[in-house]
């Protein structure tokens, strides 16, 4: 059965973060809590948000960690709590915005974060009590400024989703001039990211026509525009068309992801150290490959779909083209060139086998072909 639900108010357009407190006020965010990170703070955005919220009082955690966990989520609910907020600002990239959600749970609800993840059952048990959120995202990659999930290492150092309509952000403010000083390295990681989450969720085989719809078209988006923004930061039409491509990645995915994701996820808790849209774009190659014997079977041609929108000949183009892009983009040659040995196989695979896009790949993998999987992509 299909179910589609969209709710995230979204303003886009260059120079968006001036509605910053329009948005708050429609909201009822009176005392907002700015949840942010040392990297943003540095290169003067967050700044850019506390000029917009003019009279208004504000706290601000900015030590959210490349990869947010449980202890950063608890310092900054713990935060909340102290200054008596109302309201959550995530100012960041998806790191900024799932911690931020993390915090939307553990301020106003019970126990150890753990129990709210998707696959220990918690999701029904995030409930209307979530702290409300804004985000402004700084990077087009997770799209989590529309996403109802977040990813989080917890305590036990697994890599967990946590997933709940009440953890939608009430508002998203999607500034393409806030990604202008990206590095080049970090817009082709994160840029990989929405690229990968627009084929992953199109190449599912779940029922979600406008999901479909809208994950092709970003990926158009994405594919065209991604090289010339890491080429040139100041790209205003490859910035917008990029920031497109991640918002609608991330609209799309509610329909569901699949083995690059359950593969990134696992290998992120085996080393947080690993940014995640980099991991992505290191497993695509192998699971395209390996999703299109599913794709044969279907009969619906989705990766001679996606081949067209990346202007390629033919869908058996598609993986060298994307280890081309990386290339291009100076990004890592495979696993191996980001540190990973084979010896972590065994940990991954088990991760990979447990996570929650596992099931929505258009062909389920096995054990051993997760470890295939690592292998090619090594």
């Amino acid at each position: 059965m299909a179910f589609i639900y969209y709710v995230t108010q979204i303003q886009f357009d260059f120079g968006a973060i001036k509605l910053l407190k329009q948005e708050c006020e429609r909201v009822g965010i009176t005392r907002p809590l700015i949840v942010t990170d040392p990297g943003v703070k540095a290169a003067g955005v967050l700044q850019r948000a506390l000029d917009a919220l003019p009279g208004m009082p504000v706290t601000v955690f900015d030590q959210t960690p490349s990869n947010p966990t449980e202890a950063a989520v608890r310092a900054a609910a713990a935060m909340y709590t102290a200054n008596g907020c109302d309201g959550l600002i995530a100012v960041g990239g998806g790191s900024a915005i799932d911690c931020a959600k993390g915090v939307a749970i553990a301020a106003t609800h019970e126990g150890p974060l753990t129990r709210y993840a998707t696959i220990e059952g918690g999701s029904p048990l995030i409930t209307e009590r979530a702290t409300p959120l804004i985000a402004v995202p700084t990077t087009s990659g997770t799209g989590s400024e529309v996403a109802r999930g977040a990813i989080i290492i917890v305590d036990d150092h697994r890599k967990l989703g946590f997933h709940s309509w009440h953890l939608v952000p009430k508002a998203a403010i999607c500034d393409p001039e806030l990604t202008f000083g990206l590095p080049p390295r970090l817009t082709a990681a994160t840029g990989m990211d929405a690229i990968a989450h627009c084929m992953e969720t199109f190449m599912s085989a779940a029922i979600n026509p406008p999901a479909d719809g809208i994950a092709l078209d970003g990926l158009e988006r994405g594919w065209a525009n991604i090289e010339r923004a890491t080429l040139d930061g100041q790209d205003r039409e490859a910035r917008f068309n990029l920031m497109s491509a991640s918002m609608q990645g991330a609209m799309a995915f509610q329909k569901g992801l699949g083995a690059v994701h359950s593969l990134s996820h696992s290998l992120g808790g085996v080393d947080p150290r690993l940014h995640h849209g980099t991991l992505n774009a290191m497993f695509l190659p192998a699971v395209v490959r390996f999703n299109s014997h599913a794709d044969s079977v279907r009969r619906d041609r989705r990766l001679e779909r996606m081949a067209h929108a990346m202007a390629l000949p033919s869908a058996s183009d598609i993986p060298e083209a994307i280890r081309d892009m990386n290339a291009r983009l100076g990004l890592p040659v495979g696993l191996a060139d980001m540190g990973v040995q084979r010896e972590w196989f065994d940990r991954i695979v088990q991760g990979a086998l447990a996570d929650h896009c596992h099931k929505t790949n258009p062909r389920i993998a096995t054990s051993q072909e997760y470890e295939e999987l690592l292998g090619a992509s090594l």
